[in-house]
């Protein structure tokens, strides 16, 4: 993700292209940047990923990885915070995706909704690793994270398996 928002900062043109990425007809504007990091762009479950969260990171011109967590963030967009129901029908969108694409489709506008609302930047290393791993058991352990980012619930150290 450094290198993304070192991308970003450095060549414009780059970080337009990547916001464009956002998206899906204009995906393939991103694939330069993400062939020369290694991701198989063939293979969604590493494509999409890294898609959603390199357009995320240009769209909110973000200088540094934050600490936020994506749970904490869809709370954090409302005044109710995790009382809302604005942000637990947010939340329960995304607890009912069931493939990677979906979530992805599903998370673009819930970024930028973020991006708009919330003045810290996201913990996008731990939001990436979360969607990389979100096709294993349907995303059921990140899909129960953000659950418990969101209800204030502390993620234990060891239970981040898919996360890591």
């Amino acid at each position: 993700m450094d290198a993304v928002m070192e991308r970003c900062q450095n060549d414009k043109g780059m970080a337009a292209r990547l916001r464009r990425a956002d998206n899906p007809a204009m995906e393939y504007q991103s694939w330069e940047l993400l062939g020369c990091l290694g991701v198989d762009l063939e293979k969604d479950y590493e494509r999409l990923p890294f898609v959603t969260v390199a357009a995320a990171i240009a769209k909110s011109k973000a200088e540094r990885n934050g600490a936020l967590t994506l749970g904490r963030a869809i709370a954090a967009c409302y005044d109710d915070g995790r009382e809302s129901s604005q942000a637990k029908a947010k939340l329960r969108r995304l607890l009912a995706c069931n493939d990677l694409a979906e979530v992805c489709r599903i998370l673009r506008p819930v970024l930028t909704l973020i991006d708009s609302k919330v003045g810290q930047p996201l913990d996008y290393v731990r939001l990436l690793r979360q969607l990389r791993f979100f096709t294993y058991e349907s995303g059921q352990s990140t899909k129960t994270q953000w659950a418990q980012e969101f209800y204030g619930q502390p993620v234990p150290a060891g239970g981040e398996e898919g996360a890591a």
